[in-house]
């Protein structure tokens, strides 16, 4: 995944959410503008490229309030999938919500 190319598909607004997506940001009361924000500021810090249908990674990113949020999304038919987002949990990751505590 190269994050220069899942902002230019967020720039462009081609962008599909998933239904699964759309539930999940929903319950969590995550909008789509800062899922948005994630990805214009945020850094990949997982890839998975054995995902189907497409290769996705794992976007972190703060809020413009400082809202730390993890975005999945993956890149295909010429569109940015969003597969869903979540606040990361610290019992699962390091304080810096970037590595996976063992």
């Amino acid at each position: 995944m190269d994050i220069n190319e899942i902002r230019k598909k967020c720039m462009e607004h081609a962008i599909e959410w998933t239904q699964h997506s759309a539930k999940r940001l929903l319950q969590r009361g995550i909008t789509a503008r800062e899922v948005d924000s994630v990805i214009l500021s945020g850094d990949i810090i997982e890839d998975y490229p054995e995902d189907s249908p497409f290769p996705s990674g794992l976007v972190f990113g703060l809020t413009e309030i400082g809202r730390p949020l993890h975005v999945v999304c993956a890149i295909g038919d010429n569109k940015l999938w969003v597969v869903t987002a979540y606040e990361p949990d610290l019992y699962e990751w390091l304080p810096d919500y970037k590595t996976r505590k063992d």
